[in-house]
C-alpha cells in the first residue's frame, strides 16, 4: 500500500519518520517540487547531524540541480546559523531560497525540511506550504536541459559567530560567568566552540557537544523536564551562574538558574522583551497564546505594547513583519528578533541573559522572581484524534463564563473574578501542528484554584482520549 505523504506537509515545515517517509526518492522528487513551484535561481541548503540527513540533502541538491538551480551548500548547520547565513546573503547575493534538512527537537526516527524565502519569511501554512504538497504530489516536475551547479560556502561558521556577536552589542568589562552547556548532542556542539572562542570572560562547563543523530544521551528537547535532569545537576554541583540546554538544531533554548530551578518559555520571553525594549522603547512584543498573564503585564510595564500570536515560527515570523514587532517568543523556547529577520537565535537569546545579569549585577533567579507571579501547570497533552470536538466541548461549557476569549489558537478563555480575585484563572487548549495531541495550559493565582480548575479539564478531556 502506497504512503499517503500528504501529511508529512505541516503547518510551518515538512516533517516525518525516516527513512519510512523521507528518504532518497522524496528528497529528489521535493527538490524537482521546489523548482517547479518556485522557480528559484540560487539556493542555500544545509543540514543537521540526524543519520538520514547527509542523504536527504544530498538527493534534495540533486533535484534542484537536475531542475537547472544553482545551490550553496553550508553543510553542517545549525538552524539560526542557516538563518543568519539566508540573511546576510540580502545585502550581497542574494538566495531565492534556503532549505535546512532537520526534524528540529523531534526524535531521531524523525527528520524533516524547513524552507524559506530569500528574504527569511518561511514557506508555511498560507504561504506557500499547501502549493508546494501539491506540487509534489503531481507527476509535473521536469528536468532542466542545462543542470545547475553545486558549491560550497567557505567561512559561514565564522561569518554567522561574527553576526552574533554584533547583535549582542555586549560589554567590553563583561564579569567571569560560569555556564553549563548542554548540546544535547545537537547541532549547538558544533557552534558553540567557536563562539566560545570569542568569549574570553565565559567558563563555559561542555556537556553533550559531539553532534550524534541518535541521541545517546537524552532527547534534545528543552521543554521535557526529564531531559534537564542532568544540566541542573550540573549547575548545583559547579555552582554555575546559568544552565543552558540546546534543542537538535539549536533553535530553541532554555535556561536554568543558579539555584537548578528552570525557567518558563513564557517568562524567558518577557524577561528578553525588557531587555530588547531598553534599545527599542514602545515596541510590539509577540507571544503565543499560551503566555503566562506575567509575561504580558511584564511587557506592558516596561514600557512595550503585547500582542497574542498563533503557535508555530512561521506564522509567527508572518505577523512580526506584519505587525513591525520587535521581538517574539514562544513557551516552546523559541525566541525572535527583529533585527536577526524576525528569525530565532538561541546565541544570541544567551548572550543577551549573560548581558543582562551583567549589568544589572543580578543573578538569573533573582530576576525573574518578579515574573513568578501565578501558578502555571505547563503544558499538558493528551491522545485525542477527536481535537476539534474536545475543543468545542471546553469552549461550550466555559464561555459564557469568560472575561476573555480567544479563537486565535484552538480557544484561550480567561475568568476575573472582582470579588475573590484569588479565583482567577485562564486555560488555552489547541491541537499540535506537529504531533497527534491536543496541548492544554492551565494558570491560575493560586495552588488550590489550579488544582481544582485542571482537574475539571483534565476529567472532561480524558472522556475524548483515543477517540
Amino acid at each position: 500500500m502506497s504512503k499517503d505523504l500528504s501529511k508529512v506537509f505541516k503547518a510551518y515545515d515538512i516533517r516525518g519518520l525516516s527513512p519510512e517517509e523521507l528518504n532518497a526518492d522524496f528528497a529528489k522528487k521535493l527538490g524537482l517540487a521546489v523548482a517547479a513551484h518556485f522557480k528559484p535561481r540560487r539556493v542555500l541548503v544545509g543540514r543537521d547531524m540526524r543519520t538520514t540527513s547527509p542523504v536527504l540533502e544530498s538527493m534534495l541538491i540533486q533535484g534542484l540541480t537536475e531542475s537547472g538551480i544553482d545551490v550553496v551548500r553550508i553543510g553542517l548547520c545549525s538552524t539560526p546559523m542557516f538563518y543568519g547565513l539566508t540573511g546576510l546573503a540580502q545585502s550581497l547575493e542574494p538566495y531565492d531560497l534556503g532549505i535546512m534538512v532537520t526534524a528540529s527537537h523531534n526524535p531521531g526516527i524523525y527528520n524533516g525540511f524547513k524552507i524559506i524565502h530569500g528574504d527569511c519569511l518561511p514557506v508555511g501554512q498560507g504561504n506557500g506550504m499547501e502549493e508546494l504538497r501539491d506540487a509534489y504530489l503531481s507527476s509535473e516536475q521536469k528536468k532542466a536541459d542545462h543542470p545547475g551547479t553545486a558549491v560550497d560556502e567557505p567561512g559561514s561558521l565564522d561569518k554567522y559567530i561574527e553576526l552574533v556577536i554584533r547583535s549582542a552589542k555586549l560589554p567590553s568589562d563583561m564579569p567571569r560567568f560560569k555556564v553549563a552547556l548542554d548540546a544535547g548532542n545537537g547541532m549547538a556542539g558544533s557552534v558553540l566552540p567557536r563562539l566560545l572562542e570569542r568569549l574570553s570572560w565565559l567558563e563555559a562547563l561542555p556537556m553533550y557537544f559531539i553532534p550524534d543523530g541518535t541521541f545517546p544521551n537524552h532527547e534534545a528537547n528543552p521543554l521535557k523536564q526529564e531531559n534537564l535532569a542532568e544540566l541542573i545537576v550540573k549547575v548545583k554541583q559547579e555552582k554555575c551562574h546559568l544552565g543552558v540546554s540546546f534543542d537538535g538544531d539549536a533553535d530553541r533554548v532554555g535556561f536554568i538558574d543558579e539555584m537548578g530551578e528552570p525557567v518558563p518559555g513564557d517568562l524567558m520571553t518577557a524577561f528578553l522583551a525588557q531587555e530588547v525594549l531598553k534599545e527599542h522603547p514602545g515596541g510590539k512584543v509577540l507571544m503565543d497564546i499560551r503566555a503566562s498573564w506575567a509575561a504580558q503585564e511584564a511587557v506592558k510595564e516596561a514600557g512595550g505594547e503585547f500582542e497574542f500570536s498563533r503557535v508555530g515560527h512561521a506564522l509567527i515570523k508572518k505577523q512580526m513583519r506584519e505587525t513591525d514587532a520587535i521581538f517574539a517568543g514562544e513557551i516552546s523556547m523559541h525566541m525572535y528578533f527583529r533585527e536577526l529577520w524576525n528569525c530565532e537565535c538561541s546565541d544570541l537569546a544567551m548572550l543577551l541573559v549573560l548581558r543582562r545579569m551583567a549589568t544589572s549585577g543580578k543573578t538569573l533567579s533573582e530576576l525573574i522572581q518578579p515574573l513568578r507571579r501565578y501558578k502555571n501547570s505547563g503544558e499538558i497533552n493528551f491522545k485525542i484524534s477527536a481535537k476539534a470536538e474536545a475543543i468545542k466541548a471546553l469552549n461550550e461549557k466555559y464561555a459564557s463564563h469568560a472575561s476573555f476569549v480567544s479563537e486565535l489558537d484552538g480557544v484561550r478563555l480567561e475568568f476575573k473574578d472582582q470579588k475573590s480575585p484569588q479565583e482567577d484563572w485562564w486555560f488555552n487548549v489547541r491541537a499540535s501542528n506537529t504531533e497527534p495531541l491536543l496541548r492544554l495550559v492551565v494558570e491560575a493565582r493560586t495552588d488550590e484554584t489550579l488544582g481544582r480548575r485542571s482537574a475539571e479539564l483534565k476529567e472532561l478531556l480524558a472522556t475524548y482520549v483515543g477517540a
